[in-house]
């Protein structure tokens, strides 16, 4: 935008300059105006961005220059910042580092990201919404960081997000690169499939995320760190996806503070790799509340309520044993009927302080070791000091706990045994389990 009309300014005065001059000098009288419109069109380039518009028709003329700015409405200190006011079917191309406040509203328009250098993109009670193109993309950078005045904005896509050559773009936020949200403000994001995606690492630093969506809310390859802020996250596949599909040694999460309120028909939070909670305010609500190989709990306040698994360990890397670990905070699992675990480890299940506090048909279950080291421990409203495994075991065919059900027999590796707990079997009165099994 700015470039157009430097070179619109730029020619009208040349025309009046040889205008005059002909008039002083009559016909014999020359002007060399390459080198005006040159130095000009140089000028606007070197600020970092350019305007393209998606119509041959678009009526860019009402639209604000981007310029110099020296702070917000908000109160912000945005010096040496540029400006950028956005406009209906015009693509905004940053092509430089630096700090960008973005303002006004804008259909069918993406501020574009290209450069080697970090950006700052600041949110000035902006509204966009596409149809099918995501608001911000990020092709390439050093680091992206998206910052909220006071003032409230809102990012939407509301169709099939479209390709962009061999790149699945489907976040209203999309990037290649690191991106980190921060800032003093709301951020109201609706998708039809993704609300943020990075392909290397996302982190939420403050602010308020609100985010409605029918894909994954916050998507990260490598590793999605939260700090700070408030996160408001509802009608999601998943609420946090840290996953890469052709690598799966990373795609980790960690939780060092902040408030996390999360409804979502998948995983609340899933990382392939480690899930790692530090503090914070967490309230969950999903089918697997916490998935993850390796997933620790140091501090905090975690209310789980699940209709599946509560906390999952579950073998999705060959980097760590599936494990549970639980050192410190406040954990509340409320479960749904039927098959259902409040902790379900494929590995081991350690336990040394804190508290968690179960209430389901099955508190925990686990293949590999369980040991209480300290903390507390609260099934069904019980206080125990032991961590019993309510359905079956690894191999082996160890089994703890209670059952009671309909089923043709099972078989064990070498010896079954039960030490505690109630059996009854409803089968053939006449028969072993085995025996009846077998038939």
């Amino acid at each position: 935008m700015r470039k157009k009309e430097y070179r619109i300014i730029s020619i009208g005065i040349v025309t009046i300059m040889m205008a005059g001059l002909l008039t002083a000098c009559g016909e014999a009288a020359t002007v060399d105006t390459t080198s005006a419109v040159q130095e000009i069109s140089t000028e606007a380039e070197e600020s970092g961005v350019s305007v393209e518009s998606r119509t041959d028709t678009a009526d860019l003329s009402d639209s604000d220059d981007t310029g110099k700015e020296e702070s917000n409405s908000a109160g912000s200190s945005m010096a040496e910042s540029e400006m950028i006011t956005l406009s209906d079917n015009s693509d905004i191309n940053i092509t430089k580092g630096g700090k960008y406040l973005v303002t006004g509203s804008s259909k069918n328009s993406t501020i574009d990201v290209e450069t080697e250098d970090e950006v700052e993109i600041v949110l000035d009670g902006v509204s966009m919404t596409n149809d099918d193109t995501p608001c911000i993309y990020v092709k390439n950078a050093d680091k992206v960081t998206i910052s909220t005045t006071e003032k409230e904005s809102t990012l939407a896509v509301t169709g099939s997000f479209t390709t962009d050559g061999d790149t699945k773009t489907d976040a209203v936020i999309f990037s290649k690169d690191d991106i980190e949200l921060e800032g003093s403000g709301t951020l109201n994001i609706e998708s039809s499939d993704n609300a943020i995606t990075s392909k290397d690492d996302l982190e939420i630093k403050g602010g308020i995320l609100n985010i409605q969506c029918t894909g994954n809310a916050l998507e990260a390859h490598d590793e999605i760190e939260f700090s700070d802020g408030t996160i408001n996250i509802t009608g999601c596949n998943d609420g946090l996806h840290a996953k890469d599909s052709d690598d799966e040694t990373v795609g980790s999460v960690l939780i060092t503070g902040g408030k996390l309120d999360i409804t979502a028909t998948d995983d609340a939070i899933h990382g392939t790799t480690t899930v790692q909670i530090d503090g914070g305010d967490l309230n969950l609500t999903a089918a697997e509340c916490i998935e993850g190989t390796y997933i620790t709990v140091n501090d905090g306040n975690i209310n789980i309520s699940a209709s599946d698994d509560g906390i999952n360990a579950a073998a999705k890397s060959s980097s760590y044993t599936p494990t549970f670990e639980m050192n410190g905070g406040n954990v509340v699992i409320s479960m749904g009927g039927g098959d259902t675990d409040g902790v379900d480890s494929n590995g081991d299940i350690y336990i040394n302080g804190g508290t968690i506090d179960i209430t389901g048909q099955s508190t925990f279950d686990y293949d590999g070791n369980a040991q209480y080291n300290g903390g507390t421990i609260i099934e069904n409203g019980t206080t125990t000091n032991t961590i019993t495994s309510q359905f079956f075991g690894g191999m082996g065919g160890n089994f703890n706990g209670n059952f009671d059900s309909n089923f043709d027999g099972f078989e064990g590796g070498n010896n079954i045994e039960m030490p505690g707990g109630n059996f009854e079997w409803k089968g053939n009165p006449h028969q072993s389990p085995q025996q009846e099994g077998n038939q």
